[in-house]
């Protein structure tokens, strides 16, 4: 594991050393790697950290949980984390490096952009686009057809019934803009 808290280096996270900052991946060449830094502070953090490191796509692993729910008609890029619970339905694309936390329902049509995490729980209907660096907070709900924008951001239980702008803040049931 790397972290770029030097006061880390040394330690065990999970019983897993961490070994040095995020640039030491350079000195690990045959190891995958998986960007999972997130924040809803800091929505596109995870892809800045990915163009710093300016690896290859073929540097990044692809996770998913044996318990997520993943259909052919799926397409997953390179990078993404799926955890355990999670369940894409027909025609789910999900960008590079994104994160599902446990329990998250992608349904049909829906269109993920690089970078996106979806906290614990997020339920999105049909034909959805979220944009990329885009952060959904646990137990949101987001309701068919809408458009999340770029690094926007959408708060824990939040019921989303109109799209949300690029880089605006929503929260709420209904889901209204905070900033």
């Amino acid at each position: 594991m790397l972290d770029d808290d030097p006061a880390k280096h040394g330690q065990k996270l999970h019983d897993v050393p961490i070994i040095g900052p995020s640039d030491a991946v350079h000195d690990h060449p045959d190891a995958l790697v998986v960007a999972t830094v997130a924040s809803p502070d800091d929505p596109p953090r995870r892809l800045r950290l990915v163009e710093r490191l300016a690896l290859p796509p073929e540097r990044y692993a692809t996770l998913v949980h044996p318990a997520a729910v993943v259909p052919g008609s799926a397409s997953i890029a390179t990078g993404c984390v799926l955890h355990a619970g999670t369940v894409l339905t027909a025609d789910v694309a999900l960008g590079a490096h994104v994160v599902l936390m446990p329990a998250v329902v992608l349904t049909h049509d829906d269109v993920v952009g690089d970078g996106v995490t979806f906290g614990a729980g997020a339920r999105v209907a049909g034909a959805v686009t979220i944009e990329r660096g885009a952060y959904i907070g646990s137990g949101a709900l987001l309701r068919e057809g809408l458009v999340i924008g770029a690094e926007a951001v959408v708060g824990m239980g939040a019921v989303v019934t109109r799209s949300v702008p690029a880089g605006e803040v929503w929260a709420g049931t209904p889901a209204r803009r905070l900033r």
